[in-house]
């Protein structure tokens, strides 16, 4: 999960900015090329602008820019920005958006495992590969795999999905510095707000696989419980990979949460550990393969009950 840190509330990362002409709406607008590896192509795609999901040459500002010639067509041209485009009711929209989106790209995916874990983990590591492996297993299994979209295990679990052949997914986040889609995404969908991307990881999962992070990926992990133990959602599995990564959270759960009682010992099955991505493979898959059949079986049921009427 991609490192960031909390500032305020808004509905978007806060940004640098760059100078924009009268008729630019005043919007706020990050100084940063589109492509993902800032190469200048002579096209002019390098002196691009973004903000948010709209992207813009310095040109466009000019072009949209009134210049008045008068006092009254000063008065009456559009030059800042409408307050309501800040409004909650407005920004309750855009969350709206994201949501509908989000649902729509991912109504058909099917089965699926989401596999959290640190962007700083790079080819080379030891997770990175074991990142890589595991989402080749679930592929070959026939589920596909979401991420976050980024670099490190986001990356890693993209690329072994789609190197086996299955559907590599990528929720992206904007964040104040750029975080890219990763090559090895198939299906990506961009997201402003944190929230709403979550619920797209646990929407359409049949399980996660949480492989070693930092604050984003405990949060992801311990969100993720809190929902199963509440009964929030269904009880899927969930699998920490590296168990020497995770001893020491282990351990401080086992010895301060539950002897203090803020969890019980049955919560700390809620979840498994391993370093063998075979099993980690199994432990995913079997969720969904036990609700297949118990879907089957309802269904069998109902069609006889209509059959004996």
């Amino acid at each position: 999960m991609p490192h960031s840190k909390s500032k305020k509330l808004h509905d978007g990362p806060e940004t640098p900015k760059v100078a924009q002409g009268p008729g630019a709406a005043g919007a706020e607008v990050e100084a940063r090329p589109t492509t993902g590896n800032g190469d200048h192509n002579g096209n002019g795609n390098h002196d691009r602008r973004r903000s948010g999901r709209v992207t813009y040459r310095p040109k466009a500002t000019e072009l949209l820019t009134v210049h008045a010639r008068t006092e009254d067509e000063r008065l009456l041209s559009p030059r800042h920005r409408p307050a309501f485009l800040d409004s909650d009711p407005w920004r309750s929209l855009r969350i709206m958006a994201e949501f509908v989106e989000g649902f729509d790209a991912l109504a058909a995916v099917g089965k699926a495992v989401t596999i959290f874990g640190s962007a700083r983990l790079h080819e080379g590591d030891p997770y990175y590969e074991k990142a890589r492996e595991l989402a080749g297993l679930l592929a070959k299994e026939g589920f596909a795999v979401i991420t976050g979209g980024g670099p490190g295990i986001m990356e890693a679990a993209n690329r072994g999905c789609h190197e086996a052949g299955g559907l590599s997914i990528g929720c992206n986040i904007e964040l104040p510095h750029e975080q890219a889609s990763n090559p090895y995404v198939d299906l990506g969908v961009e997201f402003r707000y944190f929230f709403a991307r979550k619920v797209m990881f646990v929407k359409y999962a049949d399980g996660f696989a949480i492989f070693p992070g930092g604050f984003g990926t405990l949060d992801e992990l311990f969100e993720s419980l809190t929902l199963i133990q509440t009964g929030k959602i269904r009880h899927f599995p969930v699998v920490l990979v590296g168990t020497e990564y995770w001893s020491g959270l282990l351990d401080w759960l086992r010895r301060e949460a539950v002897a203090h009682a803020t969890i019980e010992a049955l919560d700390l099955d809620l979840f498994s550990c391993t370093d063998d991505m075979a099993e980690a493979c199994a432990w995913l898959t079997a969720g969904a393969t036990k609700r297949a059949q118990e879907a089957a079986k309802a269904d069998k049921a109902a069609e006889r009950s209509v059959g004996s009427k």
